[in-house]
């Protein structure tokens, strides 16, 4: 292998494929970065053997050849090289890859192409395109609500179901309750009902931050796992094994109090309270108060603790329904408004001890569902 490459390309290369480096060395060769020439580009590839990120980066392609690269060694060198320039030359009788740049010459152990674990070469002829912008909004608003305990691998995961041209994302994680939905340019034949790693949608929003064409999804038949190509860039996941909970049951029929708050305001009044919630149990309590003859309606946010002191906050709202004071977990509060695009938003209570919904005023294609905290 005899290639020439741009050391700003290959940098946003390796950090497209970065997440899929295997971080414990279980496997030796799972710690480097595959690194081929394919049809006069450049090929790098990463897996951990639940995540594979492959990338393609454009290079002046000499000689052809393949091997792995140790990732750490390989990113940081390419990080310090002194010349816009690079050159990648392999000795495939020692697999050693000699890197150049400008005055600086640096020989790297690498390690055979064929102890690689094999990707995916998927085909893509009846794939399901995903409008890139819908996806990414879909994602932001979905994957945060997963768990993170493992021993509830479902709940890490986002359930995923197409049907005819309507998708729906959701994730769960005992506390809140993300549900979005969107509609796709052209409908599926078959329905689609699995559940991905929220760490893998993740990053393939971040992959396709910079794309405006339409994400492309396959399900390979018997291999119980997902692939998506966007430009220039491929991302492959083991779904999860498992049924998601009947979310439906968790969303509550009806409410009592409906109140409007504007997003920013009430956003900016959770961190406010979150300062001082941190230090104790994460509690926020909300006071929504309806207007009386010269009083406008409101909702008074609090939180405290003993070792920082006491916040309080009055938002103006509009009430439809009875007051009531309830009390949330203030980071859930808070992250789920992180997300909300709307300039107003509709929070649904029925009771302390029942969950509230959250919901753009705006847009149906979105709800929150959170579990109330104990006012103590």
């Amino acid at each position: 292998m005899k290639v020439e490459v741009l050391q700003e390309t290959l940098t946003r290369g390796l950090s497209i494929i970065h997440p899929a480096i295997q971080s414990r060395n279980v496997l030796q060769v799972l710690g480097n970065v595959l690194v081929a020439t394919d049809e006069g580009r450049l090929r790098l590839s990463a897996t951990d053997l639940e995540l594979g990120i492959t990338a393609w980066i454009g290079a002046k392609i000499e000689e052809e050849g393949t091997t792995t690269v140790p990732y750490k060694t390989f990113s940081e060198l390419v990080g310090t090289m002194p010349d816009p320039k690079v050159s990648l030359n392999l000795n495939t009788d020692n697999q050693l890859l000699t890197i150049r740049s400008g005055s600086s010459t640096n020989d790297v152990k690498c390690i055979d192409a064929q102890e690689f674990p094999p990707l995916p070469v998927p085909d893509f002829s009846d794939a399901v395109f995903l409008n890139v912008v819908d996806f990414r909004e879909m994602v932001q608003q979905v994957a945060f609500a997963a768990s993170s305990d493992e021993a509830r691998p479902v709940l890490m995961g986002v359930l995923l179901r197409v049907e005819n041209e309507k998708i729906i994302m959701a994730a769960a994680d005992g506390f809140r309750l993300s549900v979005r939905n969107a509609v796709l340019s052209t409908p599926v034949v078959n329905p689609i009902n699995v559940i991905i790693p929220s760490k893998a949608l993740s990053n393939l929003a971040r992959i396709s931050a910079s794309s405006e064409e339409p994400i492309q999804m396959v399900l390979p038949k018997g291999r119980g796992q997902v692939v998506f190509r966007v430009k220039d860039a491929e991302l492959t996941s083991q779904l999860i094994d498992g049924s998601f909970p009947d979310y439906q049951q968790i969303i509550p029929r009806s409410f009592k109090s409906r109140t409007l708050v504007p997003t920013a305001a009430l956003l900016k009044a959770c961190k406010q309270a979150e300062i001082f919630a941190r230090e104790g149990t994460n509690v926020v309590r909300l006071d929504i108060r309806t207007s009386g003859e010269l009083t406008p309606a409101v909702v008074e946010i609090s939180a405290q603790s003993e070792g920082t002191g006491k916040n309080e906050t009055l938002v103006e709202a509009t009430v439809d329904g009875t007051p009531l004071l309830i009390a949330f977990n203030v980071k859930y509060l808070r992250e789920v408004l992180e997300v909300i695009k709307t300039p107003n938003v509709a929070i649904e209570t029925s009771a302390p001890n029942a969950p509230g919904v959250i919901r753009p005023v705006g847009d149906e294609n979105f709800l929150h569902v959170i579990m109330p905290m104990h006012l103590g």
